[in-house]
């Protein structure tokens, strides 16, 4: 029997929450190591495109994953590549709180892109909370200027955007699998990073990390997906800034970060800007 809408966007949202909470260690794990941004993307990728591909094998799901992608998984696989190779590096280059404060404008770009890309109607405040968030983002990189943190914010951005689209082409392919296209990302990054980087040089201990790194990814990167068929772009990208608040925490308690004056300011209009977008009228 085929789920409700009502249930199927609770599972939705249920969904989107853990991978919220679950990406939120991602910083940590990056800053956790020594090892360079190639060789933690190498280890993760492989770790979880091995976790991912295990467990859609024990669901007995490996031809719907990975033969039944289509265009639409071609893509996500793609974009999602193109945002991890930038993903890592942001924390490498720049704070935990700057990428995480960043990613929160994902749900007003999310919006945006559906409503140009898949037509999905954009309200005038979901506009005015862009216009916000966009101002947002500048105050937190302005704080970086003249510094290497500023690359890592742009990169932090270009981050955003990718993710951003991904949930907007499940929105468009809702048919698209959650674990093959989230493999294929990794697989495609697999060849750049072992040439870009010394990933055999890494110490054993920091492999088993980054083979942590990898499962919390898998689960984080396939509830996204999932969460995202169920669920409009503008709310899952909204759902998934759930762990704006906590990685700064996280790198606080483990790093003592302390976040920049342009990044708490900048920060809260990103914040006030989503808040204010998905207030009812």
């Amino acid at each position: 029997m085929s789920r409700s809408p009502r249930s199927a966007h609770s599972a939705g949202v249920f969904l989107l929450v853990i991978s919220a909470i679950t990406f939120s260690t991602a910083g940590l794990f990056t800053k956790g190591v020594d090892a360079g941004s190639w060789e933690v993307i190498f280890w993760r990728g492989l770790f979880a495109a091995a976790f991912t591909t295990f467990w859609t094998a024990k669901r007995g799901s490996l031809r719907q994953n990975f033969l039944g992608m289509g265009y639409g998984g071609l893509a996500v696989g793609v974009v999602g590549a193109l945002g991890t190779a930038a993903f890592i590096p942001a924390f490498k280059l720049t704070s935990i709180a700057n990428v995480s404060l960043i990613y929160a404008a994902s749900p007003l770009i999310a919006g945006l892109l559906a409503w140009i890309f898949i037509g999905e109607r954009v309200s005038t405040r979901t506009m005015a909370g862009s216009a916000g968030a966009v101002a947002g983002v500048a105050i937190i990189v302005s704080g970086s200027l003249g510094e290497i943190s500023l690359t890592g914010d742009l990169l932090a951005l270009w981050m955003t955007i990718a993710m951003a689209a991904i949930m907007v082409l499940y929105r468009k392919y809702p048919a698209t699998p959650g674990a093959g296209p989230q493999v294929l990302q990794s697989l495609l990054l697999l060849p750049v990073a072992a040439m870009l980087g010394s990933p055999f040089t890494v110490e054993p201990a920091e492999v088993c990390i980054l083979a942590a790194f990898g499962l919390l990814f898998a689960i984080a990167s396939v509830t996204l997906a999932e969460g995202a068929k169920r669920v409009p772009s503008g709310q899952t990208a909204l759902l998934s800034t759930l762990e704006t608040p906590l990685a700064p925490v996280f790198a606080f308690l483990l790093f003592v970060e302390i976040p920049t004056t342009a990044t708490f300011l900048g920060g809260s209009l990103v914040l006030i800007a989503v808040l204010f977008s998905i207030k009812r009228r």
